[in-house]
Formats: structure tokens, C-alpha cells, sequence
């Protein structure tokens, strides 16, 4: 494990150098890794763990029929890989607990029959946990209970590990019974393709990560790039230069700098006007925004968003109502300038 100054914070962080994928196959050689749910994260770490040459069976339920026939299409063959969620969860010792929040409460009282003397449950996100008087998910007392979250979709998660960039992934120990949960944690991150390992808790993982979500990384991103071509266009911009203005240039030019050196590099390889622009007015939306961030995290750490999520996520018409909504940002003047400029794109033009 080493030791990393994060900004003036050392944190302890553990690598595919420290603890390799060699070591993971060792402490998993006896591991049957069951993964509950095809959906999102299902997918991506199921394939990247057959790949690093792991045992893997998959859970589903039939009725799911796209998340069952993307499984048999994967590989996963009904009957020997491919099984239902109890089936499956009975026959794992790593149980990977990986439906939705909402499915996760739906399923746990039959889950929670078919756990066994000693299997690890394998959580991507603390929600369940942390928020047990709203899902009653509380284990027994006689098996693991671990976390590796990604930092990433499960898209992600799988093309970072084929290009051979891996996706970082925070970890957590809620329950040792076998005196084993931390390697068996460790060895399933770096068996998942992650990039490096980050020590968090069950709480902390899912406080932040609602936060993110909700924030900077999709809620905030959305509205604020929303509002910024809504003024453009007010102002008389077209939609072409409106979006380019506000999604394109992002997307394709400035974000890749800052992924590359931060912020501070990004501003140095950019006009002198645009530095003086952005260091001007940053600190005006940093504190604009303060109160709403303050506001959501109240929201996250009390568990109203949990409450929204799994009453909205239940319901028997979730799915059309999501659609609905999704089909409205589709179909804006935005997103639809959007389509055309991406379609407009040298790479997609030459297809």
C-alpha cells in the first residue's frame, strides 16, 4: 500500500503493482464469483473478470428479457452460467450484489435465504447499507460484507480496461467474519481492471457519490450547460454556435486538457483573454452554487434522495416515465443541435 499526497493530504491508496493480479488470483482461486443483476455495472465487470481469468456466473431474472439476452449474448450459456438471481446467489461465495437500489430492496428477503457460511456480499455502492431503515438490508452476521465502487459507469469500467487504463474504484470493509475481507476486497478491485484503490466507507462512498451525481458530474453539468446556451440563443446566437460554445469545445478540447495536467494546465494552454475570463468568474459560480451544494448533501446524508429514488424507481411504470423524460432532453433544441454537431464530426462523417 502506498502512500500519496493528495494536496497536502497523504492518503494510503494500493495499486495493480503493490497487489497484483497474480496475488488476486490467488486469494480468489476458490472464489465463485456470482454477479446479481446484467444491467449497468453488471455487464463490464463481469467481462472484464473472465478476462483476467476468474470463474464468473451471472443472476437475472428471465423476465428481464434485454438484460437476460444481452447476458446469453455475452457468453453466458441458461443453466450453467446463466441462472436466476437465487440460483445464483446460491451457488456464488463472492456475491455481487449488483441490481439497481430499488431491485436490491426488492430481492434481498429471497437474497438474503441463500447466503452461505462465510460468502463475501459484494456491494458497487453503499446505498443499501447506509440506508438500511429504508431498504432493511442488514446481513447475518455470518459473512462478509464488502464494497469496490468504481468511479466510472459501467461503460467505462469496461473500455478503460481494454484500453488497458483501468477505472480507479474506491473500497470498504462493513463486516469481517472471516478475517479475510480486506484481501478478498482488494483482490476483486484489482481483479475488475481498477486502476488503483482508494480506502473509503460504506457511508462516505455513498454520500459523495450522491452527491456527484446529482452534482458536477450529471445533475449541475446538465443544468448549467442548459442555462448557458438558453442565454446564448436569447441573446441571438444560432444553435450551431450556441452548442459548440457551450458542449462541443468542452467535450472535445478542454476537458481532455484537464484530465491531462488539471486546471491549471488547461488554463495555461488557453488565450490570455480566456484565462483572465475564467479566473474571474470562477470564483463567482463557485459561491452562487455553495448553497445549493450544501442543500444537497443535507438531502443525501438524510435520506430524502434515497426516499425519491426507491418510491420513484418501484413504481410498475418506472420505465415509460423515465423514457418520457429522457425523450424531452432528446428532443430539445439543444440536444438536437447536439446530434447534428457530432454528426458533423470528421470521424463520423468519413463512416
Amino acid at each position: 500500500m502506498g502512500k500519496i499526497d493528495f494536496g497536502g493530504v497523504v492518503e494510503d491508496v494500493t495499486t495493480d503493482d503493490e497487489f497484483t493480479l497474480d496475488m488476486a488470483r490467488e486469494v480468489l482461486k476458490d472464489e465463485t464469483i456470482a454477479i446479481l443483476g446484467y444491467g449497468v455495472q453488471g455487464p463490464a465487470q463481469a467481462m472484464n473478470l473472465i478476462d483476467n481469468g476468474f470463474k464468473v456466473i451471472i443472476g437475472q431474472w428471465d423476465g428481464d428479457k434485454p438484460c437476460w439476452d444481452k447476458a446469453i449474448a455475452d457468453g453466458f450459456v441458461p443453466g450453467e452460467t446463466l441462472f436466476s438471481v437465487e440460483e445464483a446467489a446460491k451457488k456464488g461465495t463472492m456475491i455481487k450484489f449488483l441490481l439497481s437500489d430499488a431491485g436490491q430492496t426488492a430481492t434481498w428477503p429471497a437474497v438474503k435465504e441463500c447466503l452461505n457460511d462465510g460468502d463475501a456480499l459484494y456491494f458497487s455502492h453503499g446505498f443499501s447499507i447506509v440506508y438500511k431503515d429504508q431498504t432493511s438490508i442488514i446481513p447475518p452476521e455470518n459473512i462478509d460484507v464488502i464494497l469496490v465502487a468504481p468511479k466510472g459507469s459501467g461503460r467505462n469500467v469496461r473500455l478503460n480496461f481494454l484500453d488497458g487504463s483501468g477505472i480507479n474504484s474506491s473500497y470498504a470493509v462493513h463486516q469481517d467474519f472471516t478475517g479475510r475481507a480486506d484481501e478478498r476486497t482488494k483482490a476483486i478491485g484489482i481483479a475488475i481492471g481498477s486502476g488503483y484503490l482508494f480506502p473509503t466507507t460504506f457511508e462516505n462512498e455513498v454520500y459523495s457519490d450522491l452527491t456527484g451525481e446529482r452534482g458536477v458530474l450529471m445533475g449541475c453539468l446538465a443544468g448549467v450547460m442548459e442555462a448557458q446556451y438558453n442565454v446564448l440563443r436569447k441573446h441571438g446566437h444560432s444553435p450551431s454556435e450556441a452548442f459548440n460554445e457551450t458542449v462541443e469545445e468542452l467535450t472535445q478540447s478542454l476537458i481532455r486538457l484537464v484530465a491531462e495536467n488539471g486546471m491549471d494546465w488547461m488554463y495555461a494552454n488557453c488565450s490570455t483573454t480566456a484565462q483572465r475570463g475564467a479566473l474571474d468568474w470562477a470564483p463567482k459560480f463557485r459561491d452562487a452554487v455553495v448553497p445549493v451544494f450544501d442543500d444537497l448533501y443535507e438531502s443525501v446524508k438524510t435520506g430524502e434522495e434515497t426516499r425519491i429514488v426507491l418510491d420513484v424507481n418501484s413504481k410498475p411504470d418506472y420505465r415509460e416515465k423515465l423514457q418520457v423524460e429522457l425523450d424531452e432532453i432528446k428532443n430539445s433544441e439543444m440536444w438536437k443541435a447536439g446530434a447534428a454537431v457530432r454528426a458533423l464530426r470528421p470521424e463520423n462523417r468519413k463512416k
